[in-house]
C-alpha cells in the first residue's frame, strides 16, 4: 500500500479487517474480526518461533512481541513486526531467506 492510502485510510493497518460503512469486509461482526486477529497471531507465532520470538494480542489494539528471555516490544500492527523483531534480537532478519523458508516448510511437512 502506498503512503497516501495509509494516511487516508485511518489508523487501522491495511491487513486488519475493520467494519466501516461502505467498505466490504467478510468480518463485519466484532467477534469475527477478533477471531481473524487470533488466527493472524497464531500464524505469526509459527513463523516467529524459528527466531525464538512470540507475539500476543494486547486488548485487540496492539501486539506484544517478546523474546524467550522476556524482552518485550509493543507494536501497533503487523506492519511493524519485522523492524521490532530485528531490534529485539539485535540483528537483521530476512523472512524471505531461502534457508528460513525451507525450515518453515519443513516444519509444516513434519
Amino acid at each position: 500500500m502506498c503512503s497516501l492510502c495509509g494516511i487516508l485510510g485511518g489508523n487501522e493497518h491495511w491487513a486488519d479487517a475493520v467494519a466501516r460503512p461502505g467498505v466490504y469486509t467478510r468480518s463485519a461482526e466484532r467477534i469475527d474480526r477478533r477471531r481473524e486477529r487470533a488466527r493472524r497471531v497464531a500464524l505469526a507465532n509459527r513463523v516467529l518461533s524459528i527466531f525464538a520470538l512470540s507475539i500476543s494480542d494486547w486488548q485487540g489494539t496492539s501486539y506484544l512481541l517478546s523474546t524467550r528471555t522476556g524482552k518485550t516490544e509493543i507494536i501497533e500492527d503487523l506492519g511493524h513486526l519485522w523492524p521490532a523483531a530485528e531490534k529485539l534480537l539485535g540483528r537483521p532478519l530476512d523472512p524471505l531467506a531461502e534457508a528460513f523458508i525451507d525450515r518453515l516448510e519443513g516444519e509444516a511437512d513434519g
